[in-house]
């Protein structure tokens, strides 16, 4: 073959005129040209997989074995616009989240505020099947709904739970949702801090969340946040964001508060919670009464908060007095620290059960004296 026809063939394989260059340059300075492997001409270079770290993999496996069982919600709310002389029921779609929690019989974990108000709730799985849901029950404190699959299929795939009580700030978690209907969406971060409290669009305090930097935008509502092993640490409920997107500060529930609470969502559809009647105030000493509710068990049981209510004709008004206000110091023989110390501690009580308060009068040096409270379930 001439030197001509050599580098027209070099050209017509796709070397260019860089290839062509480069031979010409060579021919010209006498050297020899090698000959070209058929593979290189033809474009087929072989390309060894990219290596993966450890955590790579681990990951990769936590997705493929948790993905199954994140769903994706469609919900239909019928609304009236009351400004219409003649109004008429206009349908409005929603969307979210949910995580299938018992496979046997159905249960899909998600946001209250993902079903709020829905008239209509369908579930779409990972085979893409569609599926309609009825809501069995829901937890405004927590922000939680419990569906169950109208007559699910038998090889549906749930996500074991985790400990969210072991969590620790640094900790590797992942996140899967349906972020703007994208179903199915990893994100991968860290926990940023644990025992946030967020108030709700709807005025709730929202306590002991989990935050994490792992993307979360809308449509991740209701979905898990998962440790490096796969299991079920929280269900992502809200962001903080100025635009509505992600801006790496996210809150989930810890499945912890979730457990136990499920049994009796599932089981009556609501969650009876212990009541004292009484508001609770963190001080510089521990926690304090800072007011007690009439007719309340705390009124009853003779607690003495630092805000009294007094009435003078029509006047009412409140007065304090610190030394002679309750310190809770222990409940149920266990020290206290904090108001949610205080509330975990009651809300753990037995139902039907008293909760054994130990009080110190004025402060943490004051007189202890204890007294048993029968809380009221509401």
């Amino acid at each position: 073959m001439s030197e001509k026809n050599m580098i027209a063939k070099i050209n017509r394989t796709g070397g260019g005129y860089f290839v062509s260059t480069v031979v010409g340059f060579l021919l010209a300075m006498g050297a020899g040209i090698l000959p070209l492997q058929p593979d290189l001409m033809a474009g087929e270079l072989e390309v060894a997989p990219a290596r993966r770290t450890a955590e790579e993999e681990q990951i990769i496996r936590v997705y493929k074995a948790a993905g199954d069982a994140v769903v994706f919600i469609t919900t239909i709310t019928l609304t009236v616009d009351p400004f219409d002389l003649f109004p008429a029921v206009q349908p409005r779609e929603g969307s979210g989240s949910g995580i299938i929690v018992d496979a046997k019989r159905g249960i899909i974990l998600t946001n209250l505020h993902v079903i709020r108000d829905a008239h209509k709730i369908e579930i779409t799985l990972a085979d893409g099947q569609t599926y309609k849901a009825r809501l069995v029950g829901y937890d405004a404190e927590y922000d939680i709904a419990v569906l169950q699959l109208h007559n699910p299929p038998p090889n549906l795939t749930a996500i074991p739970f985790g400990d969210s009580a072991r969590l620790e700030v640094g900790q590797r978690v992942l996140a899967i949702g349906n972020p703007f209907g994208l179903d199915r969406t990893l994100t991968a971060g860290i926990i940023s801090s644990l025992n946030r409290t967020v108030k709700t669009g709807q005025g709730t305090l929202m306590k002991g969340l989990i935050q994490t930097d792992a993307a979360i935008n809308p449509g991740n509502s209701g979905g898990p946040l998962l440790d490096i092993e796969g299991r079920l640490i929280g269900i992502n409920t809200a962001i903080l964001s100025q635009s509505g997107d992600s801006a790496g500060i996210g809150f989930a529930v810890p499945i912890n508060q979730i457990r136990r609470i499920l049994p009796e969502l599932i089981a009556t559809g609501k969650v009876l919670r212990p009541v004292m009647g009484w508001i609770l105030v963190d001080t510089t000493q521990g926690v304090m009464v800072r007011r007690v509710l009439r007719g309340s068990p705390a009124e009853e049981a003779q607690i003495e908060p630092i805000e009294r209510e007094v009435e003078a004709g029509f006047i009412r008004g409140y007065v304090r007095d610190f030394a002679k206000a309750d310190l809770i110091y222990k409940v149920n023989g266990r020290r206290v620290y904090s108001r949610e110390e205080v509330e975990e501690s009651i809300v753990s009580t037995p139902p039907g059960e008293r909760v054994r308060l130990t009080l110190r009068r004025g402060g943490i040096e004051g007189a202890e004296r204890t007294v048993a409270v029968r809380p009221v379930l509401r």
